[in-house]
């Protein structure tokens, strides 16, 4: 079979640059990431105070060992709301991600009660509304370990109607027959009561769980009620009285303990799909993925340099290689699981849309997953490429993408410009899982050319009133555009506000793909017994 060659040349200046360059991209988005721990750490003796496990204690006992867990979305809000930054970032109010408890893959999401009580911002409410939907994608149950402050309030008007979505969600995946169980560690009142309420299983916390619509505080003000916690909405309240809770835990550890043992019951028969039996590893080495990209993103790069790095046994069978050349298609597998690729080398002809559409077509009835790497300015420009149809062939690998039934994943490695974002699976096209590297860039267009653009515009109105145009005004107007664009367009831009699930390391790439494959492939597999009307507590 046919092994990609390489003309990369590790031991180059070009090549040491490009790997310099994306090192400390990558260390600037791990340092945020341990800025937030940091924070939450900070609460540790509050915690040991009250015998309790930190959030990411409660995670780590939670989770098999020796098992894979792909945090997601861990840089949700940077730079938002009162999220303002590295030193402040709080990572939308929860730690979530995909691994393995009892031998069953499910999500986990944590509140990151150690960081301002574990209350959810805006994009944290996005972040929960993701995790929904790649549960009912993937069929995963979902594991809530609940201690927070609730919504917070400065943004209710961002957040109260499209909360009840969360709401919704939840009735619907039990409906769907897909297991959510419900671990109160604290506080979970108010809108947040009915996280458990609507799981299938809670387990509580004597002394600590507080499950209620509204806190001693607020019956007293509506209706003159004394009430302490215990009394409106303890542990050993709804265990015996209300029947909420299934399980009353004495501490944490032991609460952690019983979900164990629930997702033991729940996930027989589903055993977690792994590697292939014909794996195999690449012919060349993965840590060359971090020169690749080159340090200056207006320099063009091989994607089959990454594919060779990425695939297995670096065996790639390219499809139509003569035709559309700047769209790269063709078969290979990752970890034993078969695949689609599409990848770009720059702007995308009309030719290289019909290949596209035509492969992913192929693809979608063969079954065949798709994977798709993004490097593109976009669809083609100008009068030739228009007239070989652009926006007519551009249309039909749109068509073929958004209706593609099989799964599809989707890597950001450099650009990701105009409709090129969408072409190649961009967010808005549903891609199971969406990662981008440090070197990522998405935006309408760049910065450079939306400030070109905005020039000969302004320099046709001018000439229309027949006057010179300001020098001056153009050059600021032009610089602030330009670094406007250019400082929205970033990979750190793109997580914050969830336009991808997460910033991995490029020699990551191969590892995180292989277990969504594998988690789509476990989904497939996997068989649920749905009713109409979700699990009615007794």
């Amino acid at each position: 079979m046919p092994v990609l060659d390489s003309t990369l040349d590790p031991a180059s200046d070009a090549f040491r640059a490009n790997a310099d360059r994306m090192a400390a991209r990558l260390a600037e988005v791990r340092a945020i990431e341990e800025k937030i721990r940091l924070n939450s750490d900070a609460k540790r003796p509050v915690f040991a105070a009250r015998g309790q496990l930190t959030p990411r204690e409660r995670v780590e006992r939670l989770l098999d060992p020796d098992e894979p867990f792909l945090e997601l979305m861990s840089l949700a809000g940077l730079g938002m709301h009162d999220d303002d930054g590295a030193d402040n970032a709080m990572g939308g109010g929860s730690i979530a991600g995909i691994g393995v408890v009892s031998g069953r893959r499910c999500i986990v999401s944590a509140s990151d009660s150690g960081i301002k009580g574990g209350t959810i911002p805006p994009i944290g409410l996005k972040k929960t509304l993701r995790l929904h939907e790649i549960a009912f994608e993937n069929r995963l149950p979902l594991i809530y370990l609940v201690e927070s402050g609730g919504a917070n309030l400065a943004y209710q008007a961002e957040m109260f109607v499209e909360g009840g979505r969360a709401f919704a969600n939840q009735a619907r995946l039990s409906a769907a027959g897909i297991p959510q169980i419900a671990i109160v560690h604290g506080s979970s009142t108010a809108g947040g009561a009915y996280l458990p309420g609507l799981s299938d299983y809670v387990v509580l916390v004597r002394g600590r769980s507080k499950i209620f619509l509204a806190g001693p505080p607020l019956v007293k003000a509506a209706i003159g009620e004394d009430a302490d916690d215990e009394t409106l909405g303890g542990a050993d309240m709804h265990g015996a009285v209300t029947g909420l809770g299934e399980y009353v835990a004495e501490d944490d550890a032991q609460a952690i303990e019983i979900g164990r043992e629930i997702m033991k019951r729940v996930g027989r028969g589903s055993p977690v799909v792994g590697r292939g039996s014909d794996s195999q590893e690449p012919v060349l080495d993965t840590e060359e993925l971090m020169g690749i990209v080159p340090a200056d993103p207006r320099w063009p790069f091989d994607m089959k340099e990454v594919l060779a790095r990425v695939l297995d046994g670096s065996d790639f069978f390219e499809f139509k290689p003569g035709y559309g050349h700047e769209m790269v298609c063709g078969h290979g597998a990752i970890e034993g699981h078969r695949i689609g690729v599409l990848a770009n080398n720059g702007a995308i002809r009309p030719s290289g849309s019909l290949k596209a559409a035509q492969f992913v077509q192929l693809c979608d009835q063969a079954g065949i997953p798709l994977i798709f790497l993004q490097n593109t300015t976009g669809y083609m420009v100008g009068s030739a490429a228009e007239r070989e149809g652009a926006v007519k062939h551009g249309s039909k690998m749109i068509q073929a993408v958004a209706n593609a039934r099989v799964p599809k994943f989707t890597i950001v490695i450099g650009g990701s410009f105009g409709a090129g974002n969408y072409g190649m699976c961009g967010r808005g096209f549903s891609p199971r899982f969406i990662f981008s590297w440090p070197s990522a860039r998405t935006a309408v267009m760049g910065g450079g050319q939306a400030a070109k653009v905005m020039e000969i515009v302004a320099r046709g109105a001018a000439a229309r009133k027949g006057v010179e145009p300001d020098e001056e005004a153009l050059a600021k107007q032009s610089a602030k555009i330009r670094d406007g664009i250019d400082g929205q367009s970033t990979a750190l831009y793109s997580t914050a506000r969830l336009w991808d699930d997460g910033i991995i390391d490029p020699r990551d790439t191969r590892r995180v793909l292989g277990l969504c494959l594998s988690i789509a492939a476990e989904g497939e597999a996997r068989t649920m017994r749905p009713n109409t009307f979700g699990v009615a507590r007794g």
